[in-house]
């Protein structure tokens, strides 16, 4: 049996190349097949039986594809307009913060330019205390006792502006760090 299916088959395949691009009428084909082989006919049905059910797959394959592809089209629509809808909403929300965020900014500039300027002022009393201080110490013998004790409580007055002052500075610089804070804090 063996022998004779791949004669029929070596016959069939040098036929079709002889034959060339000439037509194949299958049946024709099948029956010459079954006259010879009639045992080769349950191989023919179960091949009709899974191409069957290869052309169904594909068919229903074919049917989700055009019910699916519509599907995600749309839903891609959607997805690209929900997420324009929920930017234009973040925004708009961001924006309602503005008038805090210029508020606090403007007051950490303030707060800022009054502790450079409390800083310099503190520098300009430690260098005036230091000078005087010296002033005092090198030329001891031309100041009078009066003068002098009049120059000391200069001094005393100037430590206690640079005390006061230190406070100062102290009190701006925590303002600074709150209004840093604050700004951080409502950062969206």
């Amino acid at each position: 049996m063996h022998v004779q299916r791949r004669l029929l088959l070596t016959a069939l395949a040098s036929g079709l190349l002889v034959a060339g691009c000439a037509p194949v009428d299958r049946d024709e084909l099948t029956k010459e097949v079954l006259a010879t082989d009639s045992s080769f006919a349950s191989v023919l049905e179960k091949h009709r039986e899974l191409a069957n059910r290869i052309e169904t797959y594909e068919r229903e394959l074919a049917l989700k594809r055009n019910t699916v592809e519509p599907t995600i089209k749309q839903m891609r629509q959607d997805l690209a307009a929900s997420a324009e809808a929920v930017r234009a909403k973040s925004a708009e929300t961001k924006a309602k913060m503005d008038p805090d965020r210029r508020r606090l900014i403007e007051a950490l500039a303030e707060a800022k330019g009054e502790l450079k300027a409390t800083q310099a002022q503190r520098a300009a009393i430690g260098r005036a205390i230091s000078q005087l201080r010296k002033s005092l110490k090198s030329s001891s013998e031309a100041w009078t006792d009066q003068e002098r004790d009049r120059q000391d409580a200069h001094v005393e007055d100037m430590l206690r502006d640079a005390v006061r002052i230190d406070r100062e500075m102290a009190a701006i610089k925590a303002h600074v760090r709150l209004l840093k804070i604050k700004l951080l804090l409502i950062t969206l």
